[in-house]
């Protein structure tokens, strides 16, 4: 079966590691799964990644970002997501259009409207059948991420925290845009806790 989810959270919320149990259980189950990410997924889109979080490019300014981000999305949806779909397969995505309305529509200030239009030339009519929004305290998240060695430091990571609340609150704002597809996930559990969350939403979601 072709179906589209996506993973929303502030920084820190564990998208890239809950991710891959998805994965793993949506396979025990005979789906056939594509993990990506954004901006990335693909080398085009890698690229433009690699600008938009260089922490040396401080001076972007946000209509710049988002275009970015748009760019990137456009590439990647028709060279991963769509053919993906097409095949038949189950699409998990660590992030998507939702966060470019709460970074920069909501927390920049641009306005959610204002990049979702944006968006819309970029996707068309395309939106994930089913988003996991990971709800986490902004100073949780950035706790986590100071005590992940591993982890890479991106230009969004060395944004003060206020930003980061805003972020939160973007994502309350597109919450009652898209109440139909958007499920909220307490993140702030031990990781087998969400995981059953997130399991028991796919039960319902995907009979």
């Amino acid at each position: 079966m072709s179906y589209f989810i996506t993973l929303e959270g502030v920084e820190g919320s564990g998208k890239s590691t809950i991710i891959n149990f998805i994965k793993d259980s949506l396979e025990t189950r005979g789906n056939r799964v594509v993990v990506t990410r954004e901006p990335g997924g693909i080398d085009i889109a890698e690229q433009i990644r690699s600008v938009i979080l260089d922490k040396k490019n401080t001076k972007m300014e946000g209509r710049t970002e988002a275009l970015l981000y748009a760019a990137a999305r456009r590439q990647h949806l028709v060279e991963k997501v769509v053919p993906s779909l097409t095949e038949g397969k189950i699409v998990l995505c660590d992030r998507f259009v939702d966060s470019s309305l709460a970074y920069q529509g909501y927390a920049r200030g641009l306005g959610i409207n204002e990049v979702f239009s944006i968006n819309k030339f970029a996707i068309g009519d395309i939106l994930p059948d089913l988003t996991l929004y990971l709800d986490l305290d902004p100073q949780i998240g950035l706790n986590r991420i100071a005590k992940n060695k591993g982890r890479e430091v991106n230009r969004l990571d060395l944004e003060e925290i206020n930003f980061h609340v805003k972020v939160r609150e973007g994502y309350e704002e597109v919450m009652k845009m898209f109440p139909e597809r958007m499920v909220r996930i307490n993140a702030n559990q031990e990781i087998s806790k969400v995981i059953a969350d997130i399991n028991e939403v796919l039960e319902e979601r995907l009979k």
